[in-house]
């Protein structure tokens, strides 16, 4: 019988409260600003948001955090919504902040009249000059003592576009003393006369994120508003916000952000590698975005996987990005097609092989018997790996040499009679013998060999174009070190390969077929990939080599 496994802190949160008759059901969201592509780290918080509405039979939204009209497009709508979905999930309400607009600022109003709020005049940074400092008390804005009647006048004033972006903000009338800086007064709303992607010109006043986040769960009957822990300062003015106004209880917890070796998360930093062409967009293989994750070859089950395996915790670590990798090859291992692909093509020519004639091999399709059997053609001229020939054989080197035997994967047994080299001095040709009797399933020769090579027909195989993707970083921790982030670029993370060749079976794949190269890694299909010329992302080699290669310098 297998260990149950533990519950998280959060799962323990919602049972006690489930169980103590707080709630009948659990509500959550996943609310994210459409400013940019999700990366790997929203991934952990769609995957325990969802989760957890799984789980406890409960429901979760999908609400965009649209408050900022300057920064947000709808190709990150959409983008989010193929990402998640991707990811497996189904949201029970697609919302936007700026579906309650007219609600907060109805809230806002609210305020006012209670005198816990006020129209400021001054300046961002006259506002923070007078916050203080977390051992020094802040000073009171002039505007602090302004009547609700003229904060009400200023404030409905603001809204009908009679200020400047700038001019004028809400505030709210807490305590510029207060310990917790966030309760200094905040911001509330703020001017931005810009076109809004949902709501056009509509508004010309904007919710801060605190004002909008509390007041949108609350709308929305949110029982567990789940945020990442630069959110705990936050939490005060979350419930003030919520107690004041005397709406529904929504609570906010905390948990520890995702953050990984070999890679950078901040959204600012993401942005600067695309726009200054440091990778070739959101959606490059190499970045920690779901959807250049996706395009890599990552599969929504091995992220999912990852996700549950680092759990959810209340402190900050750093999680190493193998693990990612080792969830990635368990599931690949089970679910990647079999093929044949030659990367660095060596010509083999079996001369004993009757010319013109070609047959038709049975090869496994998969790890398993329920994968089937495909049909691999084979003939006389073949391309081999240039690394499976040595012209000295080495010491236990089990493949081709002269005199030296291997077995073609599904093929039969040949003995290396002899190479060619070019003007050079580099081979360019080998030849060998076969041996009839040796046929892969029907071998009555009883002769046994050590070396098993892959290869494919050259009459028969496609020209393909291979993108072998390592790590962005070469260091671990970009933040721990000196200088800018960018200088730590590992600039062996792409290598192009143009004169690669594949099995004719490949033609008919898509991008979302997860292939295993024999003996060379897993691979899928780009987005760039033509039927005349196809194009194969290197998702993640057969076994963990980043370990060695920092050994080895």
């Amino acid at each position: 019988m297998s260990e149950e496994k533990s519950l998280n802190f959060i799962e323990e949160i919602i049972e006690a409260d489930l169980a103590e008759g707080k709630y009948t059901q659990i509500y959550t969201r996943f609310p994210p600003e459409p400013n940019g592509y999700l990366h790997i780290g929203h991934a952990k918080s769609i995957c325990l948001n969802f989760g957890l509405g799984i789980k406890y039979g409960g429901k979760t939204n999908l609400r965009f955090d649209d408050t900022n009209p300057v920064k947000e497009d709808t190709e990150y709508v959409d983008s989010i919504k193929e990402d998640v979905q991707w990811l497996g999930f189904n949201w029970q309400k697609e919302v936007y902040a700026s579906d309650y607009f007219e609600q907060l600022y109805e809230m806002a109003v609210a305020l006012i009249k209670k005198g816990l709020a006020y129209v400021d005049d001054l300046s961002a940074e006259e506002i923070a000059t007078l916050k203080g400092s977390p051992t020094v008390p802040g000073m009171d804005s002039p505007a602090r003592g302004r009547s609700i009647e003229e904060s009400l006048l200023l404030f409905s004033e603001m809204k009908a576009g009679k200020y400047k972006d700038g001019e004028k903000v809400l505030r709210a009338k807490i305590d510029m003393a207060a310990t917790n800086m966030h309760m200094r007064d905040p911001l509330l709303y703020r001017i931005k006369h810009a076109n809004h992607h949902r709501t056009g010109d509509a508004w010309c006043i904007y919710p801060m994120y605190d004002f909008a986040h509390g007041q949108s769960d609350s709308i929305e009957n949110i029982t567990h508003s789940i945020c990442t822990l630069e959110f705990i300062p936050h939490r005060e003015l979350y419930d003030w916000l919520i107690e004041r106004l005397e709406i529904f209880p929504s609570k906010q917890y905390e948990f520890a952000r995702l953050n990984m070796t070999y890679t950078v998360m901040s959204k600012r930093k993401l942005l600067q590698l695309v726009s200054e062409g440091h990778v070739q967009g959101w959606d490059d293989p190499r970045m920690p975005t779901i959807s250049g994750m996706r395009r890599r070859g990552f599969t929504a089950e091995s992220i999912r996987t990852f996700c549950d395996k680092i759990g959810v915790a209340r402190r900050e670590n750093m999680i190493d990005f193998s693990l990612l990798e080792f969830c990635l090859r368990e599931d690949l291992n089970k679910s990647a097609l079999r093929v044949m692909g030659v990367l660095e093509p060596l010509k083999l020519i079996i001369t004993n092989y009757p010319q013109g004639q070609t047959e038709e091999l049975i090869s496994e399709n998969g790890p398993d018997d329920a994968y089937g059997t495909r049909i691999v053609p084979f003939s006389k001229i073949l391309w081999v790996e240039r690394e499976d020939f040595m012209e000295v054989a080495a010491k236990k080197w089990f493949r081709l040499a002269p005199g030296a035997m291997v077995r073609l994967k599904s093929a039969y047994i040949i003995k290396c009679d002899g190479f060619t080299k070019d003007a050079d001095g580099n081979i360019s040709e080998i030849q060998c013998s076969y041996l009839p009797e040796t046929k892969s399933g029907n071998d009555i020769s009883g002769i046994s060999v050590k070396g098993t090579i892959h290869w494919v027909s050259a009459q028969h195989a496609l020209p393909a174009e291979v993108r072998l993707y390592d790590r962005l970083f070469k260091v671990e921790n970009t933040a721990s070190e000196e200088g800018d982030f960018k200088d730590y670029i590992n600039e062996d993370s792409l290598k192009i390969i143009s004169n690669a060749w594949v099995e004719p079976s490949l033609l008919t794949g898509t991008t979302a077929t997860r292939y295993q190269f024999l003996r060379k890694g897993y691979f899928c299909i780009d987005k760039d990939s033509a039927a005349d010329k196809l194009v194969f992302n290197r998702t993640v080699t057969l076994k963990e080599a980043w370990s060695k290669e920092v050994k080895k310098n």
